[in-house]
């Protein structure tokens, strides 16, 4: 028989909190009312998605009317690049960005760069760390509209120096946008930003729920048709059921966060040591002190990732390689290329509230085994 599966992939999709299934559930019978029409039923669904705003924006420690509720991480991404950059487009059409934002960012920037703009990607060093020297420089080049800063990478856990970017972007009258969908209910947002998203179901939340945060002040335009919903930006009605619940478990995880880093720190500084020292040729990548407290990476040298992937899930491991969103793609990761580390045989391992230190030392048994049978296969042995 075998044993039962460990799901280690979080950074993409952590599994549903408990408490965002209650909320669901509640307000699929309580809210699926237009909470723009004025009778009962409405009103009921407008004081349900009006807690909801509260609820997030008090979590994120910003105004509720600074935050509007998405249809995903993505099209909040989407929105904050070419808003910030339509609202900006008086003061120049330069879009400042990191080397490993993630892919919606960066697609956001080529469709920017098509239609006649410009962009800048700042370099990172080998930890997967933003280059401030070069950063500064770039923001204050004439015709910067908007700098975006990824606030931890998704793909190696290194933290970004957003504090100090953001004090380069303030000198030089440049807002930032700051994705922070991998610190959003697990990490303190650092200050600095103008605009900010996060996605639901990296905290547990339900898929297809996003935040657009634009602070006051900022200018912003959205790039979408005219639509009077969410401040006008963001078009269509919100699936209210899912937005009550991404609230609620937003609201839990925060709560439990502070004591989830210090659970799920040591058993991935564990992953690190061990993977480290029990499987030959491979390179533990990412900063290993400023980096997010439940994420891991690590390159094996003569083994195809998506071999190695497979080879894991069939003993049970659910794990990403490289991004998830270029998993389909046969090239490596952007991220990996920028950092300039080995990219084969590549594992991210992100841990969540409901993995286990037994699971944990489960995967350190099985991994080095799963390893050398597939560089045996591959005819490298003696290593």
């Amino acid at each position: 028989m075998s044993a039962s599966p460990v799901y280690l992939d979080a950074a993409t999709a952590a599994p549903l909190h408990p408490v965002a299934r209650q909320a669901l559930l509640a307000a699929l019978d309580d809210g699926w009312a237009d909470p723009d029409r004025l009778y009962r039923q409405a009103r009921r669904a407008r004081q349900l998605l009006d807690a909801a705003r509260e609820a997030a924006a008090q979590a994120v420690g910003v105004r509720a009317d600074e935050l509007s509720f998405t249809p995903s991480g993505t099209s909040a991404a989407h929105s904050a690049v070419l808003g910030g950059l339509a609202g900006r487009r008086r003061a120049g059409d330069a879009l400042v960005h990191s080397a490993i934002e993630h892919s919606a960012v960066l697609h956001a920037g080529e469709r920017h760069v098509a239609a006649g703009g410009r962009a800048t990607s700042v370099p990172v060093d080998r930890l997967g760390r933003l280059d401030l020297d070069a950063w500064s420089a770039a923001v204050a080049a004439p015709g910067v509209a908007l700098a975006a800063l990824i606030g931890a990478s998704h793909e190696v856990g290194t933290v970004q120096p957003v504090p100090a970017a953001a004090a380069a972007c303030a000198a030089a009258g440049v807002p930032l946008y700051v994705d922070a969908a991998q610190l959003v209910g697990r990490v303190p947002v650092p200050a600095g930003w103008s605009v900010l998203t996060a996605s639901a179901h990296k905290w547990g939340g339900p898929p297809g729920v996003g935040l657009l945060v634009v602070r006051k002040g900022t200018r912003w335009e959205s790039p979408w048709p005219a639509d009077e919903r969410e401040s006008g930006r963001t078009p269509g009605v919100v699936n209210l059921p899912a937005v009550v619940a991404a609230a609620a478990s937003l609201r839990a995880a925060a709560a439990e966060a502070g004591a989830e880093t210090a659970r799920l720190a040591p058993l991935v500084d564990r992953i690190r040591a061990r993977v480290a020292a029990e499987v030959p040729d491979v390179e533990v990548v990412g900063d290993p002190v400023d980096r997010l407290p439940h994420l891991v990476t690590f390159s094996c040298l003569y083994v195809d990732g998506e071999a190695l992937l497979h080879a894991l899930d069939r003993r049970g491991f659910a794990v990403s390689s490289g991004s998830s969103c270029t998993s389909s793609t046969l090239r490596p990761s952007h991220v990996l290329e920028a950092m300039g580390v080995l990219s084969h045989g590549n594992v991210r391992v992100s841990l969540h509230r409901e993995t286990t230190e037994a699971e944990v030392e489960r995967f350190l048994a099985e991994l080095p085994g799963v390893v050398a049978d597939l560089r045996a296969e591959a005819g490298v042995t003696g290593l």
